[in-house]
């Protein structure tokens, strides 16, 4: 991770850019570049080498190398910031770590993740409902949840750069641990617990208001609001619970651009089933001959890191989970392959590692750039939550089952996404450098781009501007469209291909006479003359996914 330092030499102040990296288990800094001796002179030369080292990373690779290696974090964080997708919250003032605001790109492929996530576990089923719960709420619901007395991390501050490292109490007693930004020792009598949530005061006057928390998760919403809930939708067990909302953390350590921030969005979904139901009637062959790479909790306690191939199937015959469970674990990575993010494993939790309300979880892990972390989780919640908001509200949590004749307080499975992560791993998947045109092209599944065509007229005259512009108005009636006439055809596409736009529309001279479009695709440079009249439903079927080029009449771009 690249970041500007400042040194003091005979008394003038210079600038530096630094990087710290991870080299046999240690980590060591290198100057990457001199600066100048005026902070913001510093920050634009700082960009600067940023954006051409992007180049400079992918320059050797080529277009074919795997997804993901061909760009730092960092470097990434920097062309969505010059792209519009990602920019630093509050950066006028010097930002804050942890928090990021989403430009016009990445608002539009932000809400397009949710609507495909909204749309696969929501409304394409009829036992979830959805729901949007408060962000601040009783300080009781996080005493019974458990988070006021186990939500908490180690702080411990660098002796050499002073930072704040979060660690686990285990590894605080190995002398191993170092500083996770200079590989500097660590200052144990610095050490103390911190809860990460954010703590806040309700009511105008300090003394009298009442000081609750911003959620850290989205879970306990769903469980105050359970009976309520289920009255008025009037489900019946088994059912589900969704929300997609914002999240707080008080992260000690924000790190790796979104991955690891202290406000984010998470999607999850709570599904509740009777204590007695042991088989699961949605489990189908699709999910059980669903197969991904798995790491165990068994070869992690030996130290190791292999991974076996299982199905889902497998790993119910090894009792590792429950019907329920081993469904929407199925259901997971089958979305995760829905918008073509299939570099994924399931890494089983070990027993000392499990939160204190789950009696098995598995992590959904993704393959980023700076290693294999967690983009979406499953826990087998049991009782707990529901028995806490009990004990502690005084309300009964139990409901009737007309299946079972019994009146029961559910068990829960649940499924949770980090949309952020999801977001990030899209982006990283998606980049791709073209060694041989000499830019990036982000190949982003169509049902995701930010945008979704670009309609070009090739000239600036009125006869090519009034189809163009028809086109345009047209298609903006269904999906997120450009309308670009300014700069040469391929300096448009280029422009396109870098924020992953699929489809680009010509209007030329012969669609004057035709009534027809080229349309061009971005992944492969093919293009088809399309019919005008054609173009909103080859858009519908594009977006959708089918096999669109077939359709229309080939055009041969190649010279003569």
């Amino acid at each position: 991770m690249a970041f500007i330092v400042k040194k003091k030499i005979h008394g003038r102040e210079y600038y530096y850019l630094n990087e710290n990296k991870r080299v046999d288990g240690k980590v060591k800094t290198k100057t990457l570049a001199y600066l100048g001796k005026d902070r913001q002179e510093a920050e634009i030369k700082k960009r600067e080498f940023m954006d051409s080292r992007i180049t400079e990373a992918v320059n050797g690779n080529g277009g074919d190398e795997p997804p993901g290696m061909k760009i730092s974090i960092e470097e990434l964080g920097t062309f969505c910031k010059r792209k519009g997708f990602i920019f630093p919250s509050s950066e006028i003032y010097g930002g804050i770590a942890g928090f990021w605001d989403f430009g016009p790109l990445g608002v539009e492929l932000l809400n397009n993740i949710k609507k495909e996530w909204w749309d696969y576990f929501v409304r394409g089923r009829d036992n979830v409902v959805g729901i949007e719960a408060s962000i601040i709420s009783s300080p009781k619901i996080w005493k019974a949840s458990g988070h006021v007395a186990n939500f908490n991390d180690v702080s411990v501050r660098c002796m050499k750069c002073k930072k704040f490292n979060k660690v686990d109490k285990v590894e605080l007693e190995s002398e191993k641990v170092a500083c996770s930004f200079c590989g500097g020792k660590l200052d144990k009598s610095t050490a103390k617990d911190l809860n990460l949530m954010f703590g806040t005061n309700v009511g105008p006057i300090e003394e009298d208001s009442l000081l609750s928390y911003l959620r850290p998760e989205t879970a306990q919403g769903m469980f105050s609001d359970f009976k309520i809930v289920q009255q008025t939708s009037r489900l019946q067990l088994p059912f589900g619970i969704a929300q997609i909302g914002r999240c707080f953390r008080n992260e000690i350590a924000p790190r790796d651009f979104l991955f690891r921030s202290r406000e984010f969005h998470i999607g999850e979904f709570e599904f509740f089933i009777n204590p007695e139901e042991k088989k699961c009637e949605l489990l189908d062959e699709e999910h059980l001959n669903v197969k991904f790479r798995f790491l165990s909790a068994e070869v992690q306690a030996q130290g190791s890191g292999e991974l076996t191939e299982k199905t889902i199937q497998d790993i119910l015959k090894e009792k590792r989970l429950e019907e329920w469970h081993a469904y929407w674990l199925a259901e997971q990575i089958l979305w995760f392959r829905s918008i073509g993010l299939n570099e994924i494993k399931i890494r089983e939790h070990m027993k000392d590692e499990l939160s204190h309300y789950s009696s098995a979880t598995f992590d959904v892990d993704y393959e980023y750039p700076f290693g294999s972390k967690e983009i979406a989780g499953i826990a087998n919640r049991g009782q707990f939550d529901l028995t806490n908001h009990e004990k502690e509200s005084g309300q009964n949590m139990s409901v009737f089952d007309e299946r079972y004749k019994n009146k029961v307080i559910p068990k829960v499975i649940e499924p949770t996404f980090g949309i952020e992560r999801v977001f990030l791993a899209v982006l990283a998947k998606a980049y791709h450098y073209n060694k041989e045109k000499n830019y990036t092209t982000l190949k982003i599944p169509a049902k995701l781009a930010p945008i979704k065509a670009a309609i070009f007229p090739l000239v600036k005259q009125p006869e090519y501007e009034k189809m163009s512009k028809s086109i345009y108005h047209e298609l903006r009636k269904e999906f997120n469209v450009f309308y670009d006439s300014s700069g040469s055809i391929g300096r448009r596409y280029a422009r396109n291909d870098e924020i992953g736009t699929p489809f680009c529309i010509t209007i030329d001279e012969d669609s004057l006479r035709n009534h027809d479009v080229t349309v061009r695709f971005r992944d492969t440079g093919e293009q088809r003359r399309i019919k005008e009249k054609s173009i909103i439903n080859f858009m519908k079927a594009a977006v959708r996914g089918e096999n669109v080029l077939r359709l229309g009449k080939k055009v041969n771009t190649r010279k003569k």
